[in-house]
């Protein structure tokens, strides 16, 4: 190898460098394997690959010439004025061909800096400048040698643009941990300056090179200047419809509704929340975008949509979808063993505990419960299920008895649909708000003991809903007409699920903390440091969400019951999300399914023992709460450094104050004045990052996959005795279940979009991996204690696969034989029903 920059510097004063990147122009950005290797339509209807530009540059000379060039910065040595030293501009050399390490189009260039070492002290910091007209990835630079110290890090993963298109310089800083008090004074300066630089002035549209992180309310879901149908109301900035603020991307006002953001455009993220050098990131977005626009007239290409079909008329309809040689989607996992054990009781309840909405229940206080609905607006809203009614199924046990023995339970979505149910049935669904009751029996198992079905009155919602109470059935059309009662539940567990549980408890909460983090922790902040991993990828997922998911006329308004109404509705539960109750032994007792216990592992005991998804979660939470706890008393000491943390004191105060602003005056907030506030907090929030939102979310094609198990939609009411529906019923129970739940149309998009957001792309990080290995910090003690992490998680993994395999744990695999297996850290890639990503990924 021949340098291209000849220096007369004695050899002693010079630093030799490697750094490494990766080219834009030597990017394939194809779809994820696994997206175009599972058995969906994905990889057959969209064209998702090829170059960026379709130019093919060879990258061994493509920066040839003085292209890209770099200084130096002291972390140990000012220049006067209390800033590090800036070394000499230097320029990359020669390509690299013996690194061992180098991953699938990363290139590796020599480079050296004059560098004198008694004049200059120990680089803490460097500039990069490029001069090429396409932007690149820069992985990292090493420095070898370096007197005094030794080997030096900087471990970057950030795009860098031409020198005209930034305002101040690129800087990057070593992989060395420090709180803002312990920063070496040369280095002061510059953290400063790059948070500065991170948060912008607040002003002028976001262009797609910048890294400037700012919020803003969710006032882009709707298009009204192109139809007034798509007109939506503003989320957050307002007491009426809360919510925590999205990234602000500046762009102009629509003309019919100056406070709603146009949607033409960029949607911006900043910079670097896009990945696009992996695999899985550039494309993800527009790939289910196509899939939202393009799912229909591909499906009727292929022959699966025909017109003159429009309904599924039996069930046998609905699994020639998965088998035969006209099939198109994989195979849930909900009948793989059994096509018919979905319709079970037994199965019924057990997805309430192991399906994919498995932390909505509550354990019943008192008989009846209390309802929350406004009852000046809604009336009484009081069940209308009787005592004596449980009581048919409960064997000897009465209901007083059975509070208090901590074995009755209820599934209760009234309150959050009971406000919607009039606009919602006037646009042509015929829904109910649900409530069900069940019972824990000496076996483990929940029974299901009623269901009712409540609508709004017709001469008036201040009259109180209507409603009908159905209780399970042998006789043929009665267990018809109890199947259909579930089905029924199952629409408002569905909707509940995909607007609440997934999108507003994980994607929506996090998006502030992102905002917060990058604008106050300097990336040498060890905080900045523990979170990072958890933040991949999820303001690009939330701003695919935005485009193609939870817009005006997007795949959720088409394909679940709430419709145009679905986003008001999740602002309405917000106003109840308090974040301290989001980690788990915190959720758990206050649905009142388990129980503090001093004596119990993680300080509480489970009253349905046999509970997966809060049994496999308690593992999970204790292996990160520990994880935390030793990296946290790691970097701070007392309780008193906490309060001296500038940067973190800023952070919160912003999160609190302006992220969640629309919650900034509950009282529940923690004050962040010690360490165990910052450890929970921090806790809390990788469990929402990573374990929450796998739990509710990588189940949901193996278990909503097959639409009749988990309908989004209901265009029927129950039908009356003595109806022709009723009749219909006796003569064809499925023919008028598939008529009632959502239609084909409907079913076959959602399926699309459920199947891709339930695969793991190959390049996924899970829990205890980070993608920079052991560099992401200089300091030994948090590696090991990282290390530490890692290996508990194996253990764990180990101890899951062997409740699987205890038949006594008859909730874990259910009539279906379906194994809860999706709270495992580790998966391959594809749709494996495992696996806990770091982050909020898909």
């Amino acid at each position: 190898m021949t340098s291209l920059v000849k220096s007369n510097v004695d050899e002693s004063q010079k630093l030799k460098g490697t750094v490494v990147l990766v080219q834009k122009n030597v990017l394939s950005f194809n779809a994820p394997a696994a997206a175009q290797s599972f058995g969906g339509i994905i990889g057959r209807t969209i064209d998702i690959s090829g170059d960026i530009d379709g130019s093919i540059v060879d990258p061994a000379t493509s920066f040839l010439g003085n292209s890209v060039a770099l200084r130096l910065i002291s972390a140990t040595k000012d220049d006067g004025n209390g800033q590090g030293k800036v070394g000499k501009q230097t320029f990359l050399e020669g390509v690299l061909t013996s690194i061992p390490t180098l991953e699938d189009k990363q290139t590796a260039y020599s480079i050296h800096f004059e560098w004198d070492h008694n004049n200059m002290g120990v680089p803490g910091a460097f500039y990069i400048e490029n001069f090429k007209q396409d932007e690149f990835f820069l992985v990292s630079l090493t420095l070898e040698d370096v007197p005094n110290h030794g080997t030096l890090n900087f471990v970057c993963n950030s795009w860098v643009y031409n020198v005209v298109k930034y305002k101040t310089d690129r800087i990057f800083f070593t992989n060395k941990t420090y709180l803002p008090s312990e920063t070496p004074l040369p280095l002061v300066y510059y953290r400063h300056e790059e948070l500065k630089t991170l948060r912008g002035d607040g002003t002028g549209e976001r262009k797609v090179w910048e890294r400037i992180y700012d919020y803003d309310v969710y006032n882009d879901l709707g298009e009204p200047d192109k139809d007034a149908t798509l007109a939506r109301p503003v989320l957050g900035g307002s007491s009426t419809m809360p919510y925590p603020r999205r990234g602000r991307t500046g762009r102009e006002p629509t003309k019919e509704d100056p406070k709603t953001e146009s949607r033409s455009g960029y949607f911006y993220i900043p910079r670097d929340e896009l990945l696009g050098h992996t695999e899985s990131s550039n494309f993800l977005v527009d790939i289910l975008k196509s899939v939202s626009q393009n799912a229909i007239p591909q499906l009727k290409s292929l022959g699966t949509l025909r017109e003159d079909q429009p309904e599924f008329n039996s069930f046998e309809d609905v699994l020639s979808l998965f088998y035969g040689e006209s099939s198109v989607f994989s195979v849930p996992k909900v009948i793989e063993v059994d096509h018919s054990a979905w319709m079970t009781d037994e199965e019924f309840a057990r997805e309430m505990i192991a399906g994919v909405n498995p932390n909505v229940i509550t354990k019943v206080l008192e008989f009846p419960p209390k309802s929350k609905v406004d009852r000046k607006l809604y009336g009484d809203n009081t069940t209308t299920i009787t005592k004596e009614q449980l009581e048919r199924n409960m064997g000897e046990v009465n209901v007083e008895q059975a509070i208090q023995d901590n074995r009755l339970y209820i599934l209760d979505h009234h309150d959050a649909i009971m406000p919607y149910l009039g606009k919602i049935n006037a646009t042509g669904a015929k829904a109910y708000a649900t409530r069900t009751f069940l019972f824990l029996q000496d076996d483990g198992t929940l029974k299901p003991l009623a269901v009712e079905l409540s609508k709004p009155n017709l001469q008036g919602d201040s009259l109180g809903p209507v409603s009908s109470v159905y209780l399970p059935a042998t006789e043929r059309v009665e267990t018809s007409l109890w199947l259909l009662s579930k089905a029924y539940v199952v629409v408002n567990d569905a909707c509940y699920h995909e607007l609440i549980s997934h999108w507003l408890k994980t994607h929506a909460v996090v998006e502030p903390f992102i905002i917060a983090t990058n604008r106050h922790l300097s990336v040498v902040h060890p905080i900045q440091k523990l979170l990072l991993p958890h933040y991949r990828n999820t303001m690009n997922i939330n701003s695919g969400a935005r485009k193609a998911l939870i817009n005006a006329g997007g795949t959720i308004e088409s394909t679940y019951l709430l419709g145009a109404y679905s986003m008001e509705m999740s602002a309405d539960v917000y106003k109840d999300w308090v974040f301290t109750e989001q980690g788990l032994p915190s959720d758990l007792i206050k649905r009142g399914v388990a129980i503090e216990d001093s004596s119990s592992p993680y300080g509480l005991r489970l009253l349905i023992e046999d509970y997966p998804y809060a049994s496999d979660g308690l593992e999970i939470w204790g292996a990160i709460k520990s994880w935390v706890e030793d990296y946290v008393n790691f970097y701070y000491k007392s309780d008193a450094t906490i309060v001296q943390d500038s940067e973190l004191q800023a952070f919160w105060k912003e999160l609190v104050e302006v992220g969640h602003g629309d919650l900034k005056n509950a009282t529940w907030w923690f004050k962040m004045q010690t360490r165990e506030e910052l450890i929970e907090a921090c806790t809390i929030l990788i469990w929402i990052t990573s374990t929450l939102h796998a739990s509710v979310n990588f189940g949901q094609y193996p278990y909503g996959g097959y639409i009749v198990n988990r309908p989004t939609k209901s265009r029927r009411f129950m039908p009356k005795k003595g109806s022709p529906e009723y009749d219909e019923l006796i003569n064809d129970y499925e023919k008028v279940y598939l008529s009632t739940i959502t239609p084909k149309n409907e079913a076959l998009l959602n399926m699309t979009v459920l199947e891709l957001l339930s695969t793991h792309v190959s390049d996924e990080q899970y829990l205890g991996q980070r993608i920079e290995g052991d560099l992401w910090t200089s300091d030994s003690q948090p590696i090991e204690a990282y290390k530490r992490f890692g290996a508990k998680l194996a253990e764990i993994e180990k101890n899951l696969i062997e409740k699987n395999n205890d038949e006594l744990l008859t909730n874990r695999y259910g009539p279906v034989k379906m194994p809860y297996t999706i709270l495992y850290p580790s998966s391959e890639a594809g749709l494996t029903f495992r696996g806990i990503p770091n982050s909020i990924s898909i």
